[in-house]
């Protein structure tokens, strides 16, 4: 998934040079998931809690409440906001996800002048579930929003799913029937997708092969695909997410 880091943070540099700061947005513009809670006279409001040690909200500072972790870090030119469930099975694939996105993005405006209004990177977890509790599969997608200082911020995705039944995770390399050629099959759907959206305008090739399908989620019907800004289709398309009936991939699903 790291192409997908690349190419976000190399579409912001170029959108960035290209049109100013005139629209940035202000961080008071990012897209936060908190934990409410309603409290009465008799019974006192539930307040966030500290992580549990060596968990990913542990390990980014953060602080737990009604099962969603959240994050909040801020200096005098960006903020970062995160929001994730807590309880995701494999916690480290979680940390590495969500520390390379930070690091990423605290790197990339290391040399930069101080924008009119901070920074931002808000990043929001969703789940997603198949099967059982018990020998199902859960996949978290996180959606990514990045102001560095362009004139249109961008959105991008990385995912992770687990077995639950094998205590594995799911990556598209093992998605999908060894041997088999998921491109050949997802491609065709995906062009005519972003072609429905964008009014039949023309849409190239794949440009990166298999590695686009890498944020995916699986739901008991379907394989949700995510595609981040300018990844694919030109970036004005904003990003996609694309359903496909698992009946349709029956003859390449692992």
């Amino acid at each position: 998934m790291r192409f997908q880091l690349i190419a976000l943070l190399g579409a912001a540099a170029v959108a960035t040079a290209a049109c100013g700061t005139s629209d940035t947005p202000t961080a008071t513009e990012t897209r936060t998931v908190t934990a409410t809670t309603t409290s009465t006279t008799s019974t006192p409001a539930v307040t966030s809690m500290p992580a549990a040690a060596g968990t990913a909200c542990d390990e980014l500072k953060g602080a737990v409440a009604d099962g969603t972790c959240t994050v909040h870090e801020e200096a005098g030119d960006y903020t970062i906001d995160m929001a994730f469930p807590a309880d995701y099975p494999d916690q480290a694939s979680m940390v590495d996800v969500l520390t390379r996105q930070r690091d990423g993005f605290l790197d990339l405006i290391s040399d930069r002048p101080g924008p009119p209004n901070p920074y931002a990177l808000d990043i929001t977890g969703k789940d997603y579930r198949s099967g059982d509790a018990e020998s199902g599969t859960v996949s978290v997608v996180f959606e990514e929003y990045v102001n560095v200082g362009g004139a249109h911020p961008t959105t991008n995705y990385d995912a992770l799913t687990y077995n639950l039944a094998q205590q594995t995770p799911i990556t598209v390399d093992t998605l999908f029937k060894p041997g088999s050629d998921p491109t050949a099959t997802l491609d065709p759907i995906v062009q005519d997708d972003f072609r429905q959206l964008l009014d039949g305008a023309d849409i190239g090739p794949n440009p990166i092969g298999l590695d686009m399908y890498r944020a995916f989620a699986l739901t008991d019907d379907a394989v949700v695909f995510f595609f981040g800004q300018g990844v694919w289709a030109f970036s004005a398309a904003g990003p996609r997410e694309v359903s496909v009936p698992r009946a349709d991939l029956e003859s390449i699903l692992a």
